[in-house]
């Protein structure tokens, strides 16, 4: 029920519901001055068109710009507008059941208005929440955003089947911060791009970092802030301080294969424990574990995966720090953890990135699926392949699987070869985003 305090707070975050023609300076207000536009908008734009009477999530790392996506989006067409910080415990409250909740709506959003549920993991039931609230035909557009699939993802998918659509925001993309222009030849963007992703691989991708000129303080505060609130106090961590040395670890061993007991004998904790903070900063989106691909025409290494951040600055945050790239010792795990994020960023699901290594010590970076009976190998070499040739790896995995596509992604020139009877590309890491766009399906 909406008490006196409740409406003090509703009142308060939403001041156009007194005056409404504050709305669009309010919304003005809750974007940066630099909004870089996000790949994922279209999607949830289309979404909203095509399925009206769905909830709407957008799920992805925190500070990773759902928030600007949607008030972005809101800003095109503003109207009616109810907007509800999950956070805030009287939210919470109201929202424990969704035929009170519904029974209310009325007094404060008109029916073809917009519901917008900020950090929507929160709630302590958010997808039987949402599916009321679908279930109930609440005639408003629904849109929910949330920072970590641990809350709002796994209670909710079986809830929410046919009732929702899903996007994910992440960090930025390069093809987001350097997009061609029109008219732009080939060559010219590969010159304009080549500047962001020298950035990028040293400060990652996250908005708010992008444009500072204190890259450290701004990436420090976000992973202190995983670290102490979330790790600490929303998800009772026991060993907040093993969980920081298992980031500076991961930080350190960045691409290589990971043994959890070797870890957990340097941390002085149980292996189980160190899978469960794996699993964790996994589901946070800090992390990511790359699993090995069996095709079984090798003997394949079975048993260690392979660990990445999610994002080179946060990397660089607890190893390697922000010095410029041509000043570093680490620029091949820095290239090669910003190809798998970027790869990760077009095939999200678990298992669409994997890696190739056999018990003779041929390795491929990562190996992609895009679709049925399709095959992509992916190897990344840190300085420019002057004079294009195959590792005995490269050439192992071309003989074993004959792949659809294998892509030497590197910091030359482009180029071909042929090798078993196929074209292998040479691809200059700057054009890695397009190339990628022409194997995966447009982002949800």
């Amino acid at each position: 029920m909406v008490g006196p305090l409740l409406r003090t707070l509703l009142l308060h975050q939403n001041p156009w519901l007194v005056d409404p023609g504050r709305l669009r300076a309010s919304v003005a207000e809750r974007l940066p001055a630099q909004l870089i536009p996000r790949r994922a908008a279209a999607g949830v734009r289309r979404a909203i068109a095509e399925h009206p009477d769905r909830a709407h999530l957008i799920v992805g790392p925190r500070q990773a710009g759902k928030s600007t996506l949607v008030w972005a989006l809101i800003a095109e067409r503003p109207g009616p507008l109810l907007f509800l910080n999950c956070e805030e415990p009287l939210v919470r409250e109201w929202c424990r059941s969704p035929g009170l909740f519904l029974a209310e709506l009325d007094d404060w959003l008109p029916p073809g208005g917009l519901l917008f549920l900020e950090e929507a993991q929160w709630l302590d039931e958010a997808g039987l929440f949402l599916k009321g609230l679908v279930d109930g035909r609440i005639g408003r557009t629904l849109v929910a955003t949330g920072s970590a699939s641990f809350h709002l993802l796994a209670r909710t998918r079986e809830s929410l089947a046919g009732r929702a659509t899903r996007h994910h925001v992440w960090p930025l993309s390069l093809v987001e911060v350097a997009p061609p222009v029109a008219g732009q030849v080939p060559a010219a963007h590969r010159a304009v791009a080549r500047r962001p992703l020298e950035k990028m691989l040293v400060r990652g991708g996250y908005p708010r970092v992008w444009p500072t000129a204190d890259p450290a303080g701004e990436l420090s505060e976000l992973a202190a802030a995983f670290v102490l609130r979330d790790a600490s106090d929303r998800f009772r961590i026991a060993r907040p301080d093993a969980l920081r040395k298992l980031l500076a670890l991961a930080a350190g061993q960045v691409g290589d294969l990971v043994r959890y007991s070797e870890w957990a004998r340097i941390l002085g904790v149980a292996g189980t424990t160190v899978a469960d903070y794996v699993a964790l900063l996994e589901e946070t989106h800090i992390l990511c574990t790359v699993r090995p691909f069996l095709g079984g025409k090798r003997a394949e290494f079975t048993q260690a995966p392979k660990v990445y951040y999610l994002d080179n600055g946060l990397r660089n945050t607890l190893a390697g720090g922000f010095e410029r790239i041509e000043r570093r010792s680490d620029v091949g795990k820095l290239l090669e953890n910003w190809v798998f994020s970027e790869l990760h960023k077009r095939f999200p699901g678990p298992g669409d990135v994997r890696y190739w290594r056999t018990r003779g010590g041929a390795e491929v970076d990562f190996v992609l699926e895009p679709g049925p009976a399709r095959l992509v190998g992916v190897e990344v070499r840190a300085t420019a392949a002057d004079r294009p040739g195959l590792s005995r790896s490269t050439r192992s995995f071309i003989e074993a699987y004959a792949p659809e596509r294998m892509l030497i992604v590197h910091q030359g020139e482009e180029g071909r070869m042929e090798a078993e009877g196929m074209d292998v590309e040479f691809v200059p890491a700057e054009c890695l985003p397009w190339v990628l766009d022409g194997l995966a399906p447009p982002p949800a």
